[in-house]
C-alpha cells in the first residue's frame, strides 16, 4: 500500500464523473466533501495488499501517528491510483480501502472522512507547509490474507531422444551437443559468456535503418526506408506461415491499450508484473504485452461450435514491455516490438498436443531456412510432464537431439507447456526467437466459450505462439547468421526476398540512364525492388555503394549491353556473370519462390534522395 500524507490546513473535493466501471455507489454525502485542519491521505491500493486484521492495523497506527504528531482535526482518506504502476483490481482495491476506513474509524479519536472509489473527482489543497505536511509511505503485508503454499524450486532434467531422463550437472555431453551445453550453462548454472565486443549485427542493423528512437522512451526503435520493407514482409509472411498450419487463420487489427480495472484484464497483466507498461489516460490503462488481450476481448464474442475448432487468429501487435534500460538491446530485447501473435483454439488438451506437434515441427523448418536450428527450454508442470512424459519424448524425438526441461511445481501460470526456441548467438549465447504455449487458463478468465458435440458448453485450451519469434528478433536471427557467415570468411548477405534492394541498375555514364530507368521499369514490373543509380559518380563508388547495401544483383550498362541485350550483373557472393534480362528475372523468381512480395519503400532514382544517415 502506497500513502501520501498531507497536512491541509483546507481541503476539498467534488465528485465528476465515474473512472472504473463499477465505483463506489454515490450518496449525496459521498458527491463532495470538505475539512480544514485535516490530514489527507491519499492511498494507493497493491496487488499484494489484503484486508488481514494485522496489516491494516500497521496501517492506522502509522495514519493515527502522524495525525497526532501534526495536531490534525480530522483524518481524510483518498483513494489515488496513481503512486504505484502494480495496482490492485479495482473490486478487492474498494474492499481493502473500506476496510480500512472502518479501521481507521474503530481506533481514532478524531472524525474520519473517505472520498468515494472509482470516481473522477476535482480537489484543492491547502499544504501547511512545515517538515511533517508532507510524507510517503510504503506499507506491505507481513502474511497474505490467504495462507501460502509451501515454496518448492523449480528443478531441471534433460530428456533424451531414446526417454532417458538425466541430471543436467551430470550429463556428458556429446560432441554434436555443444548448443544444448551453452544453454544447460545459462539456465541451469545462471552461467553465461558476456560479449566482450559489440555484436557485429548491430552494424548490421544501422546499415539497414533500424536505429534507436532518442526522442522516445528507452527501448523503442525507429525504421527507416529500408527496415520498413523488412518489417512489411514479415508482417506478410508471418500470416502465410500461420495458414501453412493447415487450419483457419483470422488475421485482426486492434488496440494496443487496455483498461485494468477489467477483472480479466487485471489478473492477466498481474501475471506480469513489473515488465508490464502502465499508461495513465481518463483511467489507468495497460499497453498490452502482445496480442493476447485484443484477441481474446474479440474472440469471446463469437459464436463458437466444436467445428469451429481448431481455429487460429493472428495480429501483428504493437507489443509493450517495460524492460530496464540496462537491459534492452537494439532488435532483440525492446520496450516496444512488432510480435507476430497467433493464438490458436482447440477443443481440449489432447488436440492441442496434436496440433502442437504441427506447430512444433513449423517453427524448425522456418529457421532451418535460413540455415539456422534452435536448442529448446522446455517449460513444463510436474502434472504435464507426470502424465504426459511421452509426449515430451516424442518432441525431442522429432527435434533430433535432447533437450532441457524445467519442471514447476504447482499451478503459478496459465500454461502447463510453454516451449522457448534458442539460437546461439554469434557470441555463443543463447538468444529466444520462437515460442509456444499450452494455456488452460485464459479462455475461463475471458469468458471464451464453444458449444460442443453434447451440446454443453466448455472453454477451449488455447495455444500461444509466435511461430517467426518477433518481426524484430527474426531480423536478428538473420543478420546474426550473416555476422557467423562474414566470421568464417563468406560473404554476409540475407535471403533474395527480405533484401530490401534486390537488384541495382548502375549506368555506366548520364547517356545511358534513360535505358538503365528503363531496365528498372521492367524489374518492377516482375515485381522485383530495384534502384537506378543515377548519381554523378564513378562507376567504381556506386558498385562498392550497392555491395555495401548487400544487393544480390548489380548490374552495370553500358554499350555492351546496349548492343548485345545480354547484362553484366555481378550476383552476390558468387562474381560477375552474362545473363538476359529474363535470365535474371527467372532467377529472381526462383531464389523468391514461396515468399510474399513488396514495393520499393523509397523512389526509385538514387538521384532524387536526400544522403541517408
Amino acid at each position: 500500500m502506497r500513502l501520501l500524507l498531507i497536512h491541509a490546513g483546507e481541503f476539498s473535493y467534488e465528485v465528476k464523473d465515474k473512472a472504473v466501471e463499477n465505483p463506489e455507489p454515490l450518496s449525496d454525502e459521498l458527491r463532495r466533501g470538505s475539512a480544514r485542519n485535516t490530514l489527507v491521505v491519499f492511498t494507493t491500493i497493491e496487488e499484494n495488499d489484503n484486508d488481514s486484521p494485522s496489516f491494516l492495523e500497521r496501517v492506522v497506527n502509522d495514519v493515527l501517528d502522524v495525525a497526532g504528531k501534526v495536531k490534525a482535526s480530522s483524518i481524510f482518506l483518498y483513494p489515488y491510483a496513481h503512486l504505484s504502476p502494480n495496482l490492485a483490481p479495482p473490486p478487492r482495491a474498494m474492499a481493502i480501502l473500506n476496510a480500512l476506513y472502518e479501521a481507521l474509524k474503530g481506533k481514532a479519536n478524531v472524525p474520519i472522512y473517505k472520498a468515494p472509489f472509482g470516481w473522477y473527482k476535482a480537489f484543492n489543497l491547502s499544504c501547511l507547509g512545515h517538515p511533517l505536511s508532507e510524507l510517503s509511505r510504503t506499507i506491505t503485508p507481513q502474511e497474505q490474507a490467504q495462507p501460502r503454499k509451501p515454496y518448492t524450486r523449480d528443478y531441471y532434467i534433460i530428456i533424451s531422444p531414446d526417454g532417458s531422463i538425466h541430471d543436467p550437472a551430470n550429463y556428458n555431453f556429446s560432441e554434436g551437443e555443444g548448443d544444448l551445453k551453452v544453454l544447460v550453462e545459462k539456465e541451469v548454472f545462471k552461467r553465461e559468456l558476456e560479449g566482450k565486443e559489440q555484436p557485429r549485427y548491430i552494424d548490421y542493423c544501422l546499415k539497414f535503418g533500424f536505429e534507436w528512437e532518442p526522442l522516445s522512451d528507452v527501448g523503442h526503435m525507429r525504421y527507416g526506408p529500408y527496415a520498413t520493407v523488412m518489417i512489411e514482409l514479415l508482417d506478410d509472411y508471418s500470416y502465410q506461415v500461420a495458414k501453412s498450419l493447415g487450419i483457419p487463420v483470422f488475421k485482426i487489427k486492434g488496440t494496443n491499450m487496455f483498461r485494468l480495472s477489467d477483472k480479466a484484464i487485471s489478473e492477466h497483466a498481474g501475471l506480469f508484473g513489473e515488465r508490464m507498461y502502465v499508461t495513465e489516460s481518463d483511467e489507468d490503462l495497460v499497453m498490452r504485452y502482445a496480442a493476447c488481450f485484443q484477441q481474446f476481448a474479440m474472440i469471446k464474442d463469437w459464436v463458437l461450435s466444436y467445428r469451429n475448432l481448431p481455429l487460429g487468429m493472428l495480429e501483428v501487435a504493437d507489443s509493450y514491455r517495460y524492460e530496464q534500460p540496462g537491459e534492452t538491446v537494439l532488435c532483440f530485447r525492446l520496450r516496444r516490438f512488432y510480435m507476430p501473435d497467433l493464438h490458436i483454439f482447440v477443443k481440449d488438451l489432447k488436440e492441442a498436443m496434436d496440433v502442437g506437434l504441427r506447430l512444433h515441427a513449423k517453427i524448425f523448418e522456418e529457421i532451418r531456412r535460413i540455415g539456422r536450428d534452435y536448442v529448446s527450454l522446455y517449460n513444463v508442470t510436474k502434472e504435464f510432464l507426470d502424465q504426459n512424459k511421452d509426449y515430451l519424448v516424442e518432441l525431442a524425438r522429432r527435434e533430433g537431439k535432447s533437450i532441457l526441461v524445467r519442471v514447476l511445481e504447482g499451478a503459478r501460470y496459465y500454461w502447463v507447456l510453454n516451449v522457448e526456441y534458442h539460437i546461439i548467438d554469434e557470441l555463443r549465447r543463447p538468444r529466444e526467437i520462437a515460442t509456444f504455449q499450452f494455456d488452460i487458463g485464459n479462455a475461463q478468465r475471458f469468458g471464451i466459450r464453444y458449444r460442443d458435440v453434447d451440446n454443453s458448453v466448455k472453454y477451449p485450451v488455447i495455444i500461444h505462439t509466435a511461430i517467426l519469434g518477433s518481426v524484430e528478433r527474426f531480423i536478428f536471427a538473420l543478420l546474426d547468421t550473416a555476422a557467423i557467415s562474414e566470421a568464417q570468411g563468406k560473404v554476409p548477405s540475407l535471403p533474395t526476398w527480405i533484401t530490401p534492394v534486390q537488384v541495382r541498375v548502375i549506368p555506366v555514364s548520364s547517356g545511358y540512364v534513360k535505358d538503365a530507368v528503363e531496365l528498372g521499369r521492367r524489374i518492377e514490373e516482375a515485381g522485383f525492388r530495384v534502384e537506378v543509380d543515377d548519381r554523378d559518380e564513378t562507376v567504381g563508388r556506386k558498385i562498392r555503394d550497392a555491395e555495401t547495401l548487400w544487393v544480390p544483383y548489380i548490374v552495370v550498362y553500358g554499350e555492351r549491353e546496349a548492343k548485345t541485350g545480354k547484362l553484366s550483373v555481378r550476383v552476390r557472393g558468387v562474381g560477375q556473370e552474362a545473363m538476359s534480362l529474363e535470365d535474371l528475372i527467372a532467377r529472381l523468381s526462383r531464389e523468391t519462390q514461396g515468399y510474399p512480395r513488396r514495393p520499393l519503400t523509397a523512389p526509385m532514382l538514387l538521384s532524387v534522395r536526400p544522403p541517408l544517415p
